[in-house]
C-alpha cells in the first residue's frame, strides 16, 4: 500500500484559492441579489404610489366619482390572475407547487377581511384615527412574527421603528375621533393586514415557492370572492349600486390604468415580502406615505405645513436607520456563522492532523515489525 503525503502548505494554498473563487462567486451573486432587492422596492413603490394617484382621480367627486372601492380590488386580481394564466400558458411562469386548497381559501378570507376592514375603517373613523391605525400595524406585525415565528429584534430595530413611527404619525395624524363600530373595523383590519402580510413570507418558505407562482394562485380566490361580496360591502359602504353608476371612456381608461398599476403593485407586494419581512415591508413602505404626501402638494395643491414637512423628514431619518439597524444585524450574523464554519473547519483539520500523525506511527511500527 502506497502513501502520498501532500505538504500541509500547498494543501492550505489550494483551500486558499477555492475560498477566494468562491468568495468572488458569493460577491458577484450578493451584488445581483441587491440589484434585485432595489428593483422589487422600487416597483413597489412607483406602482403604489402610481395608484393612489389614479384612484384619487378616479374615486374623487371633482373626478369620475366612481367610489366602489372592494368592487375595483376585485377588477384588479381578475386582471392579476389573467396575467398569471395568459404567463402560464406562453411559458413564461409555470405552477410547479402544490398548495392546499383550503390553506388558500383561508389565507384569501383573511386578505379580503383586510380589504373590507380597511374601507370600513376609512369610512366610520376619522383620518386622523384611520391612519393611528395603520401605523399600528408596524409594533402588531413586530408582535406577531415574534409570537408565530419566533423573530427576535435588537435594541437598534426597535428604535428606528419607534422613529418611523413618529415621524409619519406628525405628519400625518389631525384630529382622532374614536367610536366602538369604527374601532372594531380597525382591529379588524390591523390583525388581518399583519397576518396576511406574514403569511405570504411563511406561504413561500413553507413550499419554497416563487413570489409570482403564489400570487397566480390566490389571486383567482380573491378576484372572484370580491367580485361577488364587492358590491354588497360597497353599497353598505356608500348607499350605491354599482349598476347605476354610468360610465364614461375617461372613467373606463383609469380603471384600466389603476388594474394594470394594481398587477405590479400585487408582484411587487409579493416579491419583497419574500426577499425582506413583513416588518421591513411595512417600515419602508411608509416611504409611499411621504411620497403620496409630497405629490400630493405638487399636483393636488394639498396643504403642507413645517409640521408635514418635519414629520416626513423625522420618517425618512427613521427608514435610513432602519436600513443601517438591519444591515448591521445581518453583517453581525453572517459574521458568527463565519465564525462558526472556521472553528468546524479548524476542529476537522485537527482530526485530520491526528488522524495523520496516527497513521505515520502505525507504519512506523508495522515496518519495524517486518524487520
Amino acid at each position: 500500500m502506497i502513501r502520498v503525503f501532500v505538504p500541509y502548505k500547498e494543501v492550505e494554498k489550494v483551500d486558499n484559492m477555492c475560498t477566494n473563487n468562491n468568495n468572488k462567486g458569493e460577491n458577484k451573486k450578493s451584488n445581483k441579489f441587491e440589484v434585485c432587492n432595489f428593483g422589487a422596492w422600487a416597483m413597489n413603490v412607483v406602482s403604489s404610489v402610481g395608484i393612489i394617484m389614479a384612484n384619487k382621480e378616479l374615486m374623487a367627486p371633482q373626478g369620475f366619482a366612481f367610489g366602489f372601492a372592494t368592487t375595483l380590488t376585485g377588477f384588479h386580481f381578475t386582471v392579476t390572475s389573467l396575467v398569471g394564466l395568459v404567463s402560464n400558458a406562453a411559458g413564461y411562469s409555470s405552477s410547479k407547487h402544490a398548495i392546499p386548497l383550503w390553506e388558500l381559501v383561508l389565507f384569501s378570507v383573511v386578505a379580503n377581511a383586510s380589504i373590507a376592514g380597511m374601507n370600513f375603517s376609512l369610512m366610520l373613523n376619522s383620518v386622523g384615527f384611520y391612519q393611528i391605525s395603520k401605523l399600528s400595524m408596524i409594533p402588531v406585525v413586530c408582535i406577531m412574527e415574534w409570537i408565530l415565528n419566533g423573530k427576535h429584534y435588537s435594541t437598534k430595530v426597535k428604535m428606528a421603528v419607534a422613529v418611523v413611527v413618529i415621524g409619519v404619525g406628525v405628519c400625518t395624524v389631525t384630529d382622532v375621533r374614536i367610536n366602538a363600530k369604527g374601532l372594531l373595523c380597525a382591529c379588524v383590519a390591523v390583525f388581518s393586514t399583519s397576518l396576511q402580510q406574514i403569511t405570504i413570507g411563511t406561504l413561500q418558505k413553507k413550499y419554497s415557492i416563487g413570489s409570482f407562482e403564489l400570487l397566480s394562485k390566490t389571486a383567482p380566490i380573491q378576484a372572484i370572492s370580491l367580485l361577488i361580496l364587492g358590491p354588497f360591502i360597497d353599497y353598505c359602504l356608500t348607499g350605491k349600486s354599482i349598476t347605476s353608476y354610468k360610465f364614461s371612456l375617461g372613467a373606463f381608461i383609469f380603471i384600466l390604468v389603476s388594474c394594470s398599476l394594481a398587477v405590479f403593485c400585487n408582484i411587487s407586494q409579493y416579491l419583497c415580502i419574500g426577499r425582506f419581512s413583513a416588518t421591513s415591508f411595512q417600515v419602508l413602505g411608509h416611504m409611499k406615505t411621504v411620497c403620496v404626501l409630497t405629490l400630493g402638494w405638487l399636483l393636488f395643491d394639498l396643504e403642507m405645513t413645517m409640521k408635514n414637512i418635519l414629520g416626513m423628514v423625522l420618517a425618512i431619518v427613521g427608514m435610513i436607520i432602519y436600513s443601517w439597524a438591519m444591515e448591521a444585524d445581518k453583517q453581525a450574523a453572517a459574521s458568527a456563522k463565519s465564525l462558526s464554519i472556521m472553528k468546524e473547519e479548524e476542529d476537522m483539520k485537527l482530526l485530520v492532523n491526528e488522524g495523520t500523525e496516527e497513521s505515520l506511527l502505525k507504519d512506523v511500527e508495522y515496518g519495524l515489525s517486518r524487520k
